[in-house]
């Protein structure tokens, strides 16, 4: 057995009264997710919010800035026959510049949606779990 952690965003735009979420399809398993990757998988030292910053730049094109961090989620799977446990930092993030076209090749589709087809579109209970957290944020913020 063994144990991941990893860190990434929901993050979010205002256009006008619609609020837009950042989702993504990964290349391998075909799954709508939100951005994330492994915890000083490039940098040593790395903490999860300059993991969450840097993987959702690469696997979206965005940048986006920190609002508050929400409930880590975990889950297992099993990879080349070994058991994981994986515990993901997501945080609720605000997008401030950045190009959806400018993503790399682990993601083979990148969009923003409207926030009320985002549950739809999510593949993975653990990625609807934390929607739900960020979803009840956005509603009552202002």
């Amino acid at each position: 057995m063994k144990f991941e952690f990893s860190a990434g965003g929901v993050v979010y735009k205002n256009k006008k009264l619609d609020i837009l979420i950042l989702v993504a399809k990964h290349s391998q398993h075909h799954g709508w997710v939100f951005p994330k990757g492994l915890i000083g998988d490039k940098k040593e030292g790395e903490g999860k919010e300059e993991t969450a910053f840097r993987e959702v730049k690469e696997e979206t094109g965005i940048e986006a800035k920190i609002e508050k961090e929400l409930t880590p989620v975990s889950y297992w799977y099993v990879w080349e026959g070994e058991k994981i446990k994986k515990t993901v930092y997501y945080f609720l993030m605000e997008a401030i510049g950045g190009n959806i076209e400018e993503h790399d090749d682990e993601m083979e589709e990148v969009e923003w949606i409207s926030d009320s087809k985002v549950e739809k579109r999510l593949t993975y209970p653990s990625d609807k779990k934390v929607w739900k957290e960020a979803k009840q944020l956005l509603e009552h913020s202002d």
